[in-house]
């Protein structure tokens, strides 16, 4: 391990020692799963506890993969089922939705985690987050959640390069996001709209693509994938049953981005306001 990853490390395993017992939000994407592995090698297990959020916000495959993970490690894993379509000021997906969910699901979280008497809940948000637009950055500082990622100064290839050294199959995992980051702010979310965005992701990575965003606009799907992935998207044949699958889960129009895949695409419409 390179000397400057290593001090990383080390001041990651500093943080959760100081914390003593922890739980861990755990999403099972790269940084959540480097967060949870080291906490249990350097706390133990029996001091770790795993909670995950069941949602129409999060990808179905993400939280089976977060159930496997665990049973695997023999971690401690709580699975908590919740509904933030229900709450207003997330459901009508206002510029400051994510403030709105964060408070929500990561109150809930505390709760749990309070009943079992833990004190430290921890996230993983990491260095390079804070580049993009994160107003559920503030709803964790207001809660008190921990990001100790953040704090040890590990960005996302510090975080995948300390994944693949523990052996982690996640550490080339590419990076997930709540499904509705795949709508444009104001248009209202529903349970249809996001069950039709995941299983849309859900085909393209069946289909080999690694990095896919769906854009939903309205009827419109905005297809981004990464750029060297592109040419393959355009072979003949693949575009037209991408274009077909895609319009049997409820898209008219089926666009793809020439852009290619980029984080937080979204919140293009947002700069200059």
């Amino acid at each position: 391990m390179e000397k400057e990853l290593q001090a990383k490390v080390d001041k990651l395993q500093s943080l959760l020692k100081s914390y003593g017992c922890v739980a861990v939000a755990f999403s099972a994407g790269v940084d959540s799963t480097l967060l949870l592995k080291a906490a249990v090698e350097f706390l133990g297990r029996e001091q770790v506890l795993a909670l995950t959020v069941q949602s129409p916000l999060v990808p179905a495959a993400e939280v089976a993969e977060a159930r496997a993970f665990c049973r695997e490690e023999g971690i401690r894993h709580e699975v908590l089922i919740l509904d933030p379509l229900l709450y207003y000021d997330v459901r009508t997906n206002p510029p400051e939705r994510c403030y709105f969910c964060k408070r929500l699901i990561f109150g809930k979280l505390r709760e749990v985690a309070g009943r079992g008497h833990i004190v430290h809940l921890l996230d993983g948000t990491n260095a390079d987050d804070m580049q993009d637009y994160r107003p559920g950055a503030r709803a964790l500082q207001e809660l008190g959640i921990l990001s100790p990622l953040k704090e040890a100064g590990m960005g996302k290839s510090d975080i995948r390069a300390y994944a693949a050294a523990l052996g982690l199959a996640a550490a080339q995992k590419p990076s997930a996001a709540c499904l509705a980051s795949r709508i444009p702010y104001g248009e209202e979310l529903s349970l249809d709209k996001l069950q039709r965005i995941d299983q849309a992701e859900a085909f393209l990575h069946q289909e080999g693509f690694s990095q896919v965003r769906v854009r939903s606009h309205g009827d419109m799907a905005r297809l981004e994938l990464l750029p060297e992935e592109i040419g393959r998207f355009m072979t003949a044949g693949l575009y037209e049953q991408m274009a077909q699958k895609l319009k049997k889960l409820g898209f008219a129009y089926v666009t793809l981005d020439l852009e290619g895949y980029r984080m937080g695409s979204m919140n293009e419409t947002l700069k200059g306001k």
